[in-house]
């Protein structure tokens, strides 16, 4: 009887393992950014005086650097852009899969993005198109103004409901980008968290239209790989992902940032006439021609003398291009960018002590054990071309800001004899 009462206790708690088994792991099913933190502490290793400090800082510059490395050929790209940027703003954007939320957090990092976009691109223009009760609204038109779109976004935050309509977003899109110069490119970038979109007509005829007006359409999907845009982004060369978790959604986002290259078919090298306009600084408010308001100050066309609020623009009254010179110096590291560095091994670490830029020393290989060694990298980082060598936060700054090498700009230049260069002779590179 003892035994077979032992029998059955052991099949009780046989079956109490097996359910708490079994609702483990529907929880652990229950949200994507969990597996961001699955025994995330089995990368983990102590140094030699037991502290944890060395390898969390080593994790995070490594996934810094992950992010900001990128192509860098010295290819033609369309730095002036024509950019419509199409918001899902529909029910299924206050899921709540993408903390706080993927209305908040999209918003949240279009903020961030649109800043950034203009900051690396800043004689593109952007403009802002929301979907949502089966219709879609041009929220902001083309524009090279960020605090306009900024402030577009923060009126629309609480405003969603309804089903998305793809095909009117992207037909409302079509109709203004369809207009903007040859010489400037045409994009759209979808950020969708539906899984369905009601549309009055075929979708296929619009995706076949967009083709045909050389439009690219991206798309960035929040819930899951949909085939309609699967389909829009592959036929238009653009790009597409589904984003798994928030950092993962910022970098999808951020990536639409870079200009793409020009393909051989449109890489003709006519010329763009441009315009510097002057500044304008009035004592009584006159009437702009891009808005048709009163207002105090602008830019004057050098052609027709019209007035405009911001500049990049094309002139409503001359269709003239107006940019100024530092927006065009600064467009000028997507041409010619900085080379990524390469990573300097533990071997070969004790030939540098401090970072060339920022003169922060560095960790030196004695003081790390091998065993610390195997799991993380020696935070030092070289430039290809005069072999100095840099922090990751100096590397990161450079690429993401300086866009010149400090390294290359202190190298003596050479003329063809071999002596050294006048330094304000000869083309040279703008530090902007």
């Amino acid at each position: 009887m003892a035994t077979n009462g032992r029998r059955q206790v052991d099949e009780d708690d046989d079956d109490i393992i097996d359910v708490d088994d079994s609702t483990l792991q529907t929880n652990q099913a229950n949200y994507a950014w969990e597996e961001e933190y699955k025994r995330s502490w089995d990368v983990l290793q102590e140094d030699e005086h037991g502290s944890l400090a060395g390898v969390v800082s080593s994790l995070q510059q490594a996934a810094k650097r992950k992010r900001q490395l990128r192509d860098t050929d010295p290819i033609q790209r369309g730095i002036i852009r024509h950019l419509f940027i199409i918001i899902d703003l529909s029910s299924a954007m206050q899921e709540k899969d993408l903390r706080p939320s993927r209305l908040s957090l999209t918003f949240t990092y279009l903020e961030a993005f649109i800043a950034e976009y203009f900051d690396q691109n800043p004689i593109s223009q952007i403009g802002l198109i929301g979907t949502k009760d089966g219709l879609a609204e041009k929220l902001t038109e083309l524009s090279g103004n960020p605090t306009e779109h900024i402030r577009a976004l923060k009126t629309k935050r609480q405003e969603v409901g309804g089903e998305p309509s793809l095909q009117n977003a992207l037909e409302l899109a079509r109709s203004s980008l369809v207009h903007v110069p040859a010489h400037g490119s045409r994009e759209i970038l979808v950020i969708m968290g539906s899984l369905t979109t009601t549309d009055p007509g075929n979708i296929h005829d619009t995706i076949a239209q967009l083709t045909q007006d050389n439009i690219r359409a991206s798309v960035i999907a929040l819930a899951a790989e949909v085939q309609v845009l699967k389909f829009l982004s592959t036929q238009t060369k653009g790009t597409f992902g589904v984003a798994m978790n928030e950092g993962h959604y910022r970098d999808l986002l951020f990536e639409v940032i870079p200009p793409t290259a020009i393909t051989t078919s449109k890489a003709s090298s006519n010329l763009v006439q441009m315009g510097f306009p002057s500044r304008s600084n009035e004592a009584a408010a006159t009437l702009c021609a891009c808005h048709g308001k009163l207002t105090l100050g602008g830019y004057i066309c050098p052609r027709c003398n019209s007035k405009l609020c911001d500049i990049p623009t094309e002139c409503d009254v001359c269709t003239l291009t107006l940019v100024s010179s530092p927006l065009l110096a600064r467009s000028y590291h997507h041409l010619f960018p900085v080379e990524n560095f390469i990573e300097v091994a533990w071997k070969d670490a004790a030939a540098t002590t401090a970072c060339f830029s920022c003169q922060k020393s560095f960790l030196s290989p004695h003081k790390v054990s091998p065993q610390l060694q195997a799991t993380t990298d020696a935070g030092r980082y070289q430039c290809k071309l005069c072999e100095k060598t840099f922090c990751a936060d100096c590397d990161i700054f450079i690429h993401d800001v300086l866009h010149n090498c400090p390294g290359c700009l202190s190298q003596p230049r050479r003329s063809a004899s071999g002596g050294p260069l006048n330094a304000n002779s000869g083309p040279s590179r703008t530090i902007t």
